[in-house]
């Protein structure tokens, strides 16, 4: 029997709170900014917050904090649902955003100002900045601090009317600017934004920050554990304070746990969108980012990014996990999984002298070496053969156990063959091998008892898919690209290598796009999202410690 395993500080809390009545069931959200496409350490917090609901038989909200018009897209907002499920995750109800909050965040604004608990200030962003502090120095109170609440009452309609200039006024809570966390010096609740908003169009011209919307989103829905990531620790204070200062219908509480950072990545959507900006990767689900969508399009599979956030646990700290880690958690995965096919990446032509030209015969290969579920390959087999040029020595050391003249190799799957001669070009390079076949040596010796030294992969030249190959590597050559410097110089240049002409067994021509491969001695490989060209892109070789 198995060992159960053991809870993580945030299961053990839930469990606690079930069983004292503290909450009869629990709901939890996963709360994303649609600023970008989502990556590898928001792949955690959905396994986190999606588990969580899953494991102690509550529910998850998925919810847009959409509160800064002039990042969001609706672009983003697709692409992260479409993200949530395809890691296998399914929300409570309807998606929910905050500007359906906007109406109730307001009046909540209002009522901090009857309170005597916010009020509208008109320091310009510099002025606000000396007024504020620093970490070993108090702020000093706005001079608009004492402002009546029918002031500001008045001047904060007025800003929802759209009378003022962005940047000329904010509503700013009432709280302590001598305050020892530097978020309770009188945070702002709202700002002058003068955007086109994707959800509500141009109904607003004023928006909550997020530090205010958060909280009451959380309690409007009956959330019960808001889970947030570490850097949040210094806001729970200013979120049990609008809790606490504020007519909600519940009472719900932040809990924090270490972000997932990842050596050999960037992590920060703001570097990100960088990188697609400046068009040093394409696009947002380039296979070498960090995203979900780019991991989806390399051909890693949900399956794999849940072990891997099952792996690397849930802690209250941050850390840098290795990234083989996760190559760890998809080559696993795809081992077991994917079937298996042949592929040259670097074709050379071998003619088998021996063979009739008119001939043809179909072979047969497992599908899968431990998988019997997965149907059994037929291979084209003729005169005319591909194999790798990597794959023949005209002379080679004993080492070598691939094909070489005058030596022996065996087909996989098929016959055992001795090259005979080369035919080079005028530039004295080898363009094709001449070789025979050794009869009745299917599954079988030669009979002379002369064995071959190695086996290699090989594609008939007259039945065979022909396609693009893109070699993906890591994106950055440095184990922490943005640990200080400029990120961009550790750009790795070979992150990409495109080989065109490569041939594979037949049946890869008609593979569905995402569908994954073993391409046996190479590495796996997954289908390229390209409905004009066949392409492979690789996803992670074969081994540990890099491509090779």
């Amino acid at each position: 029997m198995a060992e159960e395993k053991p809870l993580n500080f945030l299961e053990q809390l839930i469990k606690k709170d079930l069983e004292t009545g503290a909450h009869t069931a629990i709901r939890t959200r996963f709360p994303p900014e649609p600023n970008g496409y989502l990556h590898i350490g928001h792949a955690k917090s959905i396994c986190l917050n999606f588990g969580l609901a899953q494991t102690f038989g509550g529910e998850c909200n998925l919810r847009f904090d959409d509160t800064n018009p002039a990042k969001e897209d609706v672009e983003y907002v697709e692409s992260i649902m479409a993200d949530v499920r395809w890691l296998g995750f399914e929300w409570s109800g309807e998606v929910r955003y905050a500007s359906s909050y906007f109406d109730t965040l307001y009046e909540w604004a209002q009522y901090l100002v009857k309170e005597g608990k916010a009020y509208v200030c008109d320091l310009d962003a510099e002025e606000a900045r000396a007024y504020r502090g620093t970490l070993t120095e108090p702020g000093k109170n706005s001079p608009y601090r004492e402002r009546s609440a029918e002031e500001s009452l008045d001047l904060l309609e007025r800003m929802k009317q759209g009378e003022f200039d962005e940047g000329t006024k904010v509503l700013r809570a009432k709280i302590d600017m001598a305050h020892g966390n530097i978020n309770m010096r009188d945070p702002i609740l709202y700002r002058i934004r003068k955007q086109h908003h994707h959800q509500t169009g141009d109904t607003w011209c004023i928006y909550p920050t997020y530090d205010f919307a958060h909280g009451q989103e959380d309690a409007i829905e009956g959330i019960t554990h808001s889970i947030c990531t570490l850097e949040f620790a210094d806001h729970r204070p200013l979120y049990e304070w609008f809790i606490e200062n504020l007519p909600v219908p519940a009472r719900p509480r932040q809990f924090e746990f270490g972000r997932l950072n990842l050596s050999y990545t960037v992590m920060s959507k703001r570097k990100l969108k960088q990188l697609v900006d400046e068009n040093h990767v394409a696009g947002w689900d380039d296979p070498r980012m960090p995203t979900i969508a780019g991991y989806r399009r390399r051909g890693y599979t949900p399956a794999s990014l849940r072990k891997f956030c099952d792996m690397i646990g849930v802690t209250k700290s941050d850390g840098v996990v290795d990234v083989a880690m996760l190559e760890h958690a998809i080559r696993d995965d795809l081992d077991k999984n994917a079937p298996r096919a042949m592929c040259v990446l670097r074709p050379l032509k071998v003619v088998l002298t021996n063979y009739p030209a008119d001939k043809t015969e179909s072979l047969i290969a497992p599908g899968h070496p431990n998988r019997d579920d997965l149907p059994a390959r037929t291979l084209p087999f003729g005169r005319e053969i591909y194999i790798d040029q990597e794959d023949f020595r005209e002379e080679a050391n004993k080492k070598y156990k691939r094909l070489v003249l005058g030596k022996r190799v065996r087909l996989r799957n098929a016959y055992v063959i001795e090259a005979e001669e080369v035919v080079k070009d005028e530039q004295g390079d080898v363009i094709e091998v001449r070789a025979r076949v050794l009869e009745e040596t299917l599954g079988e010796d030669p009979a002379d008892g002369v064995k071959p030294k190695g086996v290699i992969q090989w594609v008939a030249a007259h039945d065979c898919a022909t396609f693009t190959v893109n070699l993906y590597d890591r994106l950055f050559n440095e184990a922490a690209p943005d640990a200080g410097g400029e990120f961009l110089d550790c750009l790795n240049p070979d992150s990409l290598v495109v080989l065109e002409n490569c041939v594979g067994e037949k049946g890869l021509a008609g593979a569905a796009v995402g569908a994954g491969y073993q391409f046996e001695r190479e590495g796996y490989f997954c289908r390229d999202a390209n409905d004009e060209k066949l392409i492979f892109n690789r996803t992670i070789g074969l081994r540990d410690g890099g491509f090779k």
